[in-house]
C-alpha cells in the first residue's frame, strides 16, 4: 500500500513539474509576442490619420 502511494506521489510530482515548465514557456512566448505586436503598433502610429 505504501509503495503504491509513493509511486502515485512521484508521478504526480513529475506531472506538476512538466505542466509548470510548459506553462512558463507558453507565458514567456505570449509575452514576447505581445511586446513585438505592441512595438509594431507604436512604430506605425505616425502613419494613422484621423
Amino acid at each position: 500500500m505504501e509503495e503504491r502511494t509513493y509511486t502515485i506521489m512521484s508521478r504526480t510530482g513529475g506531472w506538476n513539474i512538466a505542466i509548470g515548465i510548459s506553462t512558463m514557456v507558453i507565458g514567456i512566448t505570449a509575452g514576447v509576442l505581445l511586446i513585438i505586436s505592441g512595438a509594431k503598433l507604436l512604430r506605425g502610429r505616425s502613419k494613422i490619420m484621423f
